[in-house]
């Protein structure tokens, strides 16, 4: 087995690839573009590109898009649901919410479509008891009503299954005799958990996606055991960990979100080396804005996550808030003459007008090449492109002629729209959740992330900026460092006192048993396996729960000061009164993969600050044109000072030093910026 460790992350515009030998402190990059119509072939031209051998690779991680994408564009297949008599509109229902906060306008479509839901008789109570018997021959001709109906993926939902899930499990046997092809969920596999609706989508979202990831994983790892590697493909998931590929095939929702939780956990990494445990990470790539808060080096964890309006995923994932805003964002004039900037992007293909592959609207990024911060003969993964005369009649045309500005007015106005976009992103994750920015460090990556990185911070008030070696393979390097992992959830809904701790963990013992089992079955090398215990409670007459930490044997008092502690917390009150119930217990299982030291990214000892640099060139900040000098990033020595306005250069992104920042070079690589104040004429003192 070789020793290079390979992580593949695909974006909406570039696949970045990072290849690491730690034994032998080597790394290789490789970025290119994106091929939307099949993935694979982007990675495998990349791997081809680093001139690497497939075969020497000890490990693919691999995050994709392709799920997230599926269910964003609704572009997944035609999905059937078998469900209890009674319950076939439950994807609709849903909870009191509407598409927009204002006015009773939007609307929503199911993934899975009505006539294609289908009920069967059966009935289990709260508890699991049986009500009414599985009709199994009614369950045989909703599976042949569905084929007929063209349904490729099959979904099997019932009432109360978290609890009891035999008549599910009867079902899916008696669907596996009939049903056409291997594309089957079953709701209490992917979920054992309360709540019937966010429970039935996070199934029906399995079952849009899965025939979509199968398919792409499938050919992805013939293309790779043709090319004779000679491990398990792995996948990232939303939740920060990683599976096989099989698996991920069959728990397709998974893997939802996968490139995004790759760089928030790569973040957190990187942070807790470099004495930064706090931090605000910002990936803002071609197509998306991801805000992720990290407090003690590591990432929050949400239970659920809104993939779109009304299609509610309940399985952990890093909690990650994205909007449509990246380097490829779309500017335009709306009909009421206002200037907006996303959500819509160019993509990889045709991509901004600078990219000379056709495309005709205005883009952050052709704003960021007409002001200079970019430079045109050095943009990743373009050949030739256009003359930047060309991006700048674009822009007066589409965008500053309605307004009444020239060139540089409108280019400007872009950026300022899109900045005013990601500073409310970043509010949204810190501010409004009660955190103060002040207290973060920002973390920008992504291959458009450093260039507006600085503004932000001013903006928040966030005193530093931490820019990692390579922030466009921000996620790439985040597949690399991530552990096997798998969650487990089983709904107990019980009074606390009342439970019985024997019952519990055995529970708890279960699933350990089965992480374990599953981890080692995926043949991955691994340091160690590790198990965390969470319980999920509440006080009766509550909806939402509480997360504490369990330690085994279960001690329900010490569960329960756990909870007090936590109300007190959060809320500066004690209910001490009120019956605390034991709503869910929470096991995930950890295949500990061996950390690696990040000063491999340091640059050599030695060197000047005077070797790194290339040339120079006009910026335009804030009104005026200031002469910047360029500097190449692998050339900058360790300790190396940049008072501002200065720029970065790298082969996967560029760094703009705003006029009153200072930058200096820290033992692992990364680029620390002290933010500074703006000074009021444009330029440094």
């Amino acid at each position: 087995m070789g020793q290079w460790q390979a992580g593949v992350d695909v974006g909406g515009t570039f696949t970045d690839l990072l290849f690491v030998d730690e034994a032998e402190r080597r790394f290789r990059v490789t970025k290119v573009p994106s091929t939307p119509d099949d993935q694979s072939r982007g990675m495998m031209a990349g791997i081809q590109q680093s001139g690497l051998v497939v075969e020497t690779l000890g490990s693919i991680v691999h995050g994709t898009t392709v799920g997230t994408n599926a269910i964003l564009e609704r572009k997944g297949v035609v999905c059937g649901l078998i469900t209890t008599a009674g319950f076939r509109d439950v994807l609709e229902l849903g909870r009191r919410t509407r598409p927009f906060g204002y006015g009773m306008i939007g609307s929503f479509e199911a993934l899975i479509p009505r006539q294609l839901r289908v009920e069967v008789p059966e009935r289990l109570d709260a508890r699991g008891n049986v009500l009414t018997p599985l009709d199994e021959e009614a369950v045989q001709r909703a599976i042949r009503f569905l084929i007929a109906g063209g349904a490729e993926a099959l979904v099997i939902s019932f009432l109360h299954s978290y609890v009891n899930p035999t008549h599910e499990k009867r079902a899916a046997e008696i669907a596996r005799t009939l049903w056409p092809n291997p594309f089957i969920s079953v709701g209490s596999d992917i979920l054992r958990e309360v709540r019937e609706f966010e429970r039935s989508t996070t199934a029906a979202v399995n079952g849009y996606i899965q025939p979509i990831m199968a398919r792409y994983l499938g050919r992805l790892q013939k293309e790779l055991k043709l090319a004779r590697f000679p491990s398990e493909l792995l996948i990232m998931q939303g939740n920060g960990g990683t599976i096989s590929g099989k698996a991920a095939a069959d728990y397709a929702v998974q893997t939802v979100m996968s490139g995004p939780a790759a760089g928030a956990l790569a973040a957190a990494r990187i942070g807790q080396q470099s004495g930064h445990p706090n931090l605000i990470g910002c990936d803002m790539g071609g197509t998306s804005f991801d805000v992720t808060l990290i407090r003690a080096g590591e990432p929050a964890l949400s239970a659920e996550k809104d993939i779109a309006y009304g299609v509610p995923i309940r399985v952990p994932m890093i909690d990650i808030h994205t909007i449509g805003a990246g380097g490829g964002s779309i500017a335009r004039i709306t009909k009421a003459g206002i200037l907006q900037v996303g959500p819509d992007s160019a993509g990889a293909n045709p991509g901004p007008i600078c990219y000379g592959r056709g495309g005709t609207e205005p883009t952050v990024t052709d704003a960021n090449l007409v002001l200079g911060k970019l430079d045109p003969a050095a943009l990743p993964g373009v050949a030739g492109g256009v003359s930047i005369e060309t991006v700048r009649a674009a822009i007066v045309d589409k965008i500053g002629r309605p307004l009444g500005l020239d060139a540089i007015q409108a280019a400007a106005a872009i950026i300022t729209v899109a900045s005013d976009h990601l500073a409310s992103a970043i509010r949204l994750v810190s501010i409004e959740k009660g955190y103060d920015p002040r207290d973060f460090a920002l973390f920008p990556f992504g291959g458009a992330g450093p260039l507006h990185a600085v503004a932000l911070a001013r903006e928040l008030g966030v005193p530093t900026v931490l820019v990692p070696r390579f922030p466009g393979l921000t996620s790439a390097l985040g597949c690399i460092l991530a552990d096997l992992r798998h969650d487990f959830v089983r709904t107990l809904n019980l009074p606390l006192k009342s439970v019985d701790p024997a019952e519990v963990d055995r529970l708890y013992g279960e699933y350990e048993a089965e992480g374990r089992a599953l981890i080692e079955a995926e043949g991955v090398p691994i340091t160690r396996i590790e198990t965390i215990y969470e319980a999920d409670l509440l006080y009766r007459g509550q909806s939402h729960v509480m997360r504490v930490p369990v330690e085994r044997p279960f001690k329900p008092q010490e569960v329960l000061k756990s909870l007090e502690a936590r109300y007190r917390e959060r809320f500066d009150i004690e209910l001490t009164e009120m019956t605390a119930v034991l709503a869910n217990l929470r096991t995930a299982s950890f295949g500990r993969r061996t950390r690696l030291d990040f000063s491999i990214f340091a640059p050599p000892p030695g060197g000047q600050l005077a070797d790194a640099k290339q040339n120079q060139r006009s910026v335009h900040f804030a009104g005026s044109w200031l002469e910047t000098p360029v500097y190449a990033r692998d050339r900058l020595p360790v300790g190396a000072k940049i008072v501002g306005p200065a720029i970065v250069a790298q082969l996967d992104t560029t760094i703009l030093i705003d006029p009153g920042a200072t930058a200096a070079v820290d033992r692992l690589g990364n680029l620390v910026i002290t933010v500074g104040a703006a000074p009021a004429n444009g330029r440094s003192a």
